[in-house]
C-alpha cells in the first residue's frame, strides 16, 4: 500500500513546516488529491492515524478534496474534462490530450497553534 509512504510525507513535511515556521501542533491538514492520480483517499484516512502517533500532527483533522481530471487538447484547442489517464478528448475523440490537473498530491492549507 503505498498510501502508507504517502501519508508519511505528508506528516514530515508538516513536521518540517512546525520547525521553520515555529508552531506547535498541527490542528487541521487539508490535502487536494487528483481523482487520476492512483491515490485512494480512504486508504490514506486510514493510515494517517497510525502514521501521525507521537507526531506534530496527532490528533490533527484529515481533510481530502478530490482534484478532478482536467486536460488540455492539442488538437482542438480546449480546456477538457479527463475521465482517464490517457483518454480521448470528450471534443473530438483524438488522444493528443496533455493532462493539466488531476494526479495531484499536495498539502493545500494548515491549521496550526
Amino acid at each position: 500500500m503505498h498510501e502508507m509512504a504517502l501519508t508519511e510525507s505528508v506528516v514530515a513535511l508538516v513536521e518540517e513546516a512546525a520547525r521553520s515556521e515555529g508552531f506547535s501542533r498541527a490542528k487541521a491538514i487539508v490535502l487536494e488529491i487528483g481523482m487520476l492520480g492512483h491515490v485512494e483517499p480512504e486508504a490514506m484516512q486510514f493510515c494517517f492515524d497510525a502514521v501521525s502517533r507521537g507526531t506534530i500532527a496527532e490528533g490533527a483533522r484529515l481533510d481530502i478534496i478530490r482534484v478532478a481530471g482536467q486536460g488540455w487538447c492539442l488538437d482542438c484547442g480546449k480546456s477538457v474534462p479527463l475521465a482517464e489517464r490517457f483518454g480521448a478528448c470528450p471534443e473530438c475523440g483524438r488522444h493528443h490530450v496533455q493532462m493539466t490537473a488531476g494526479d495531484e498530491l499536495r498539502v493545500k492549507e494548515l491549521e496550526v497553534e
